[in-house]
């Protein structure tokens, strides 16, 4: 999508996104990843529009729309492979949502992309270890050094509380409330929780704070440290975690948000309402949680399988 139109303006195009990211940002509360998210779709559209001729939004027809999506799954936006229909449905989200706002806001006539239905994308179970692979990875940090409590108490917590990665390397010891085993967790849009966790991840933390992080120098408020003292980045947290599973065998089991899948999987598993985990999780939605009902359902149904003697030929 250029920036400039033929008389040297910004184009109508990048006009409108402008203000309908600002939107976004204001008024709907969204994380700046999801943000940035919508702005390379919306990038992506506007260079579709100008490939068949339409500088301003405010000029596109259903049909337009209709031929934007079969766009990206036949070429994959010029980029030589078509996008996985998860990706043309998020692409169909972030336009519909961008007409609608012009619609609204009286900056076009009508909503043309009311009538554009949002494909539906291919719904994947995530995966979870099994608790005997869990307790393998959270034994895997050993030794005397002083990151080792860190390690320990990093894997603890991601499963012990169901946290995100970016959740975790965010927290402040502040955050922590070690006497009734409570975390303040910020999720996404920065929308605030408590999270309960565990012994055994108390112990863990308890041993990180009293032994492990007061021998690394840092002035950072951050729960997890690096080796220089610096608050522990995502990816820093990805990188241990990835070599923690590789030394117990488990490095094409576990990816990011293995451990949370696992944590919700597991509670559910265990009886727990799913409207409890809903809120553990910190989704918006009950529907973004049902889905681990039928990770739980899978289970059952192969647990009968093995074990009924009429389940099978």
């Amino acid at each position: 999508m250029t920036e400039r139109d033929e008389a040297g303006g910004r184009s109508p195009m990048v006009v409108l996104t402008s203000r309908y990211i600002d939107h976004l940002r204001a008024e709907r509360g969204l994380a700046a990843n999801t943000i940035e998210a919508y702005r390379r779709d919306l990038a992506r559209y506007g260079e579709y529009l100008l490939q068949i001729g339409i500088r301003d939004p405010r000029e596109v027809a259903a049909d337009d729309l209709e031929a934007f999506v079969g766009w990206l799954r036949s070429t994959g936006g010029g980029g030589g492979r078509s996008y996985a229909e998860s990706s043309v449905a998020r692409m169909v989200v972030a336009v519909r949502g961008f007409h609608r706002f012009l619609a609204r806001e009286g900056l076009a006539v009508e909503d043309v992309a009311a009538d554009v239905a949002t494909p539906r994308a291919a719904r994947t179970l995530p995966k979870a270890l099994s608790l005997a692979d869990v307790e393998l990875l959270l034994g895997a940090p050993a030794g005397d050094g002083p990151l080792v409590p860190r390690d320990r108490a990093i894997l603890e917590l991601l499963y012990g509380a169901g946290l995100r990665i970016s959740e975790l390397t965010g927290l402040d010891v502040d955050d922590v409330d070690r006497v009734d085993r409570l975390v303040r967790v910020r999720g996404k849009g920065d929308k605030e929780r408590v999270v309960p966790y565990g012994e055994l991840a108390a112990e863990a933390i308890d041993a990180w704070l009293v032994r492990g992080r007061p021998s690394v120098v840092g002035r950072v408020p951050a729960l997890f440290l690096n080796a220089r003292g610096g608050r522990l980045t995502r990816q820093g947290a990805w990188k241990l975690i990835r070599r923690h599973a590789e030394k117990v065998g488990l490095g094409t089991k576990v990816s990011p948000h293995t451990l949370r899948h696992s944590f919700a999987t597991h509670l559910l598993d265990g009886g727990a309402d799913v409207r409890v985990v809903q809120e553990l999780l910190g989704h918006a939605s009950v529907t973004t949680t049902q889905i681990y009902t039928l990770v739980s359902r899978a289970a059952l149904r192969q647990v009968y399988e093995r074990a009924h003697p009429r389940a099978q030929l």
